[in-house]
Order: structure tokens, then C-alpha cells, then sequence
């Protein structure tokens, strides 16, 4: 069965602040790679927004291939691996973080043959260093998007408190 490696990163500058994502995907001898940052956001979003960015980047063909997923984040290894994720579905994400971001992620899951594996960051892995600069560079650059996801959930909040 054919593979396609995904390494993956998020940074915000502050938590919340200024954030971004890095994507590394290589297949055969291909190497593509992506980021986007944010004007205010945090770490965690950005460490799965990274995956569900990751996975958008696929077509059809992906579906048959081993997709193995590459990240520092035990956020979202964890979540998906020790099946927490499924669990805070069931429960409708009551008072979970970034529950946008977690329904985008299981909406894509399903549909591919997805291994996760952690790395530690900042341990010398050439692609997951590469993904840390992506995002760091991308989180202090010009054209930041707006998260409306993170704008949203603090909106939410507030009118809790």
C-alpha cells in the first residue's frame, strides 16, 4: 500500500496571539508544503487546524494510501489516539475546546487510512522543524486571516461569565 507522510505544527506568539500553521506532505519523491497564520488565536487550534489543513490537501486517490500523520501536539495525538475525541463527540463537545475544528477533523477522518505518530519537537526531525519555521514565520507575517472559529468561542464564553 502506497504512504503519504504529513508533518504538521502549530505556534501561536502568546496563547492567545498571533498564530500559524506548518504542513509538510510527502509522497514518492513530492514535497509540498503550506502555512497560513492568524491574527489572534491559540497553540492548540493551530495544532489541529495544521492536521485538518493537512487532510484537505488530498484527493481521492488518498483514500486507498496509508496516511501517517507527523506531530509534537499530544493535544491532538492523544485525542484521537486514546479516542477522547470520539467520546467528546458523543457528549456534542460540552465544554470542550475548539469543537469547530475537532467536527471539521471527524467530518475528513473517516474517510482515510490515518496513523498518528508522535514526535517530540525541536529533537532534529527535518520536516517537523520545517513545519515549526512555517508556522512561526506565518504567525508574524502580514496577511493574517481571522480565526472566526476562536472569535466565536470567546463570544460564547463571555456570555457565560
Amino acid at each position: 500500500m502506497e504512504r503519504i507522510d504529513i508533518y504538521t505544527d502549530g505556534s501561536s506568539l502568546g496563547n492567545p496571539g498571533p498564530g500559524g500553521y506548518g504542513i509538510v506532505l510527502k509522497f514518492r519523491n513530492n514535497r509540498k508544503t503550506e502555512s497560513q497564520g492568524f491574527q489572534k488565536t491559540t497553540n492548540n487550534r493551530m495544532e489541529l487546524l495544521a492536521v485538518i489543513e493537512a487532510l484537505k490537501l488530498l484527493n481521492d486517490s488518498a483514500r486507498n494510501m496509508e496516511i501517517h500523520i507527523h506531530s509534537d501536539s499530544k493535544y491532538v495525538i492523544n485525542a484521537v489516539e486514546k479516542k477522547w475525541v470520539f467520546g467528546w463527540e458523543k457528549k456534542g463537545f460540552k465544554g470542550k475546546a475548539n469543537a469547530d475544528l475537532w467536527r471539521l477533523f471527524l467530518n475528513k477522518y473517516p474517510h482515510y487510512n490515518i496513523k498518528f505518530h508522535w514526535i517530540k519537537g525541536h529533537s532534529g526531525v527535518e520536516e517537523n522543524e520545517v513545519c515549526d519555521n512555517l508556522a512561526k514565520k506565518a504567525a508574524e507575517g502580514s496577511k493574517l486571516k481571522i480565526d472566526h472559529g476562536y472569535i466565536k468561542s470567546q463570544q460564547s464564553r463571555a456570555t457565560l461569565l
